[in-house]
């Protein structure tokens, strides 16, 4: 008998009837969204915290997202291994990175059935470690070339092209290739120039800076609330520049829990990102957040959240808590917001200017949210209304499998918007219908 499986199991019921304890005794709280969310006061779940994850189903024949009136949506690409994170090259490839979580040790009964939840929802397993790049060569939105581009990488994610160097996020650093244009494949060796601590939350966004100069990377933290202490989550919970002249790298603003994707706002020049607050506090609380990023910022994690709410579960620092930022914008508990891109006005027929997010989704939650890719409008460079869905339908309605999970979002080569979906394996690309 695997004693490991049984131990799931048992944990899973409990959570499973935490979840309708919780369900009947506190009700489903209005989402977090918005600049002045609403978020219930934080309540602490335990030692067993609501796990609900649904089964990674994927799509069959026929079956896809819904898009929103006015778009329709294909398969640019199918048939890859986790996809997670896109970059479009100048002469139009797309290259996509395909890695996943690695299962780690279990060191809780939680630890069991967190890990088993996970594998049955397809967020950990087996990982690709490499890049794909995929060419429309006849232009009819769905990519008929398919090149394995860089092989053997150490889970990786963001990816930029400067200068002929083509840098690749790894979650124990930046590595940096050489790239001859039109290439389908490259051979060389890299050389790393920056490193990270790996695991925990493993993605390392990169975005450059408009001059080209400097590099912005995203590294999360270890664990939820510092559980191991803050010695561990050292250069960690941040977001990091690289300046490409001099080699030097620093932290540019801290106390981001997971700060995944980055994306410029072009009227103000500021640097944006989403990130995926802490978990244990309940369905709502705290949400996870679309904000800009100052320079030298610190936006409170572990100690508090939003609009300096401590965290009492975590021993604190009362200065760090009064200097913390509140983000700018509410994404709702626990949607697991990842992907961002920047749509310029007229991008998608009926839609201004403003960010695309791709969530992937929640499991900290008695009611899920995410599994959605939305779209933040914005004006005079902030935020300025209630979100709207670009895509949906990747969650069954009784919340029991999952279809797919939205990721990273970019701009496509002909204009249109790609978004990579890691449980239906597809490069997904929304135009005017």
């Amino acid at each position: 008998m695997d004693v490991s499986n049984v131990v799931a199991k048992a944990v899973a019921v409990v959570g499973a009837a935490a979840v309708a304890v919780r369900r009947v005794t506190g009700g489903t709280p209005e989402p977090a969204w918005g600049s002045t969310p609403a978020i219930p006061p934080g309540k602490s779940q335990g030692a067993i915290p609501t796990l609900k994850m649904p089964t990674a189903q994927g799509w069959a024949p026929g079956h896809k997202p819904t898009a929103a009136p006015g778009l329709a949506v294909n398969a640019f690409a199918t048939g890859l291994l986790h996809p997670r994170w896109i970059y479009v090259l100048p002469n139009g490839d797309v290259l996509v990175a395909e890695a996943t979580s690695v299962p780690r040790a279990a060191k809780s009964v939680f630890d069991y059935a967190k890990i088993s939840t996970m594998k049955r929802a397809a967020a950990v397993g087996v990982s690709a470690n490499r890049i794909t790049l995929l060419r429309d060569a006849d232009g009819d939105g769905v990519a008929e070339i398919r090149e394995v581009f860089l092989e053997n990488l150490n889970q990786p994610f963001g990816m930029a092209l400067i200068d002929g160097t083509f840098f690749v996020g790894n979650t124990d650093g930046i590595v940096a290739f050489p790239y001859e244009e039109g290439a389908t494949r490259i051979t060389a060796p890299g050389r790393k120039l920056v490193d990270f601590k790996p695991g925990g939350h493993w993605t390392r966004s990169l975005l450059p800076s408009p001059d080209n100069k400097q590099l912005y990377a995203g590294v999360g933290s270890l664990t939820n609330i510092a559980d191991n202490g803050m010695a561990e989550e050292e250069g960690r919970a941040a977001i990091h520049v690289l300046d490409l002249a001099t080699g030097q790298s620093r932290i540019f603003a801290s106390g981001l829990r997971n700060a995944v994707g980055l994306a410029w706002e072009p009227q103000t020049g500021a640097l944006w990102t989403v990130v995926n607050e802490r978990d244990g506090l309940g369905d709502e609380t705290p949400p996870d957040y679309l904000t800009s990023v100052r320079d030298g910022g610190f936006y409170g994690w572990p100690y508090s959240y939003w609009d300096r709410v401590v965290d009492d579960r975590v021993p604190q620092d009362p200065a760090a808590v009064a200097a913390s930022v509140t983000p700018d914008y509410a994404l709702g508990g626990h949607t697991a917001s990842l992907g961002l891109c920047w749509l310029p006005e007229g991008t998608l027929p009926g839609f201004p200017a403003g960010m695309a997010i791709g969530q992937h989704g929640s499991w900290n939650r008695s009611t899920l949210s995410g599994y959605k890719l939305v779209f933040v409008p914005f004006a005079d460079g902030k935020p300025c209304g209630p979100p709207r869905d670009i895509l949906s339908g990747f969650l069954a309605p009784d919340e029991k499998v999952s279809y797919g999970r939205p990721v990273g979002v970019t701009l496509g080569p002909d204009g249109a918007v790609l978004m990579a979906d890691d449980v239906g394996d597809v490069i997904w690309r929304v135009t005017a219908a």
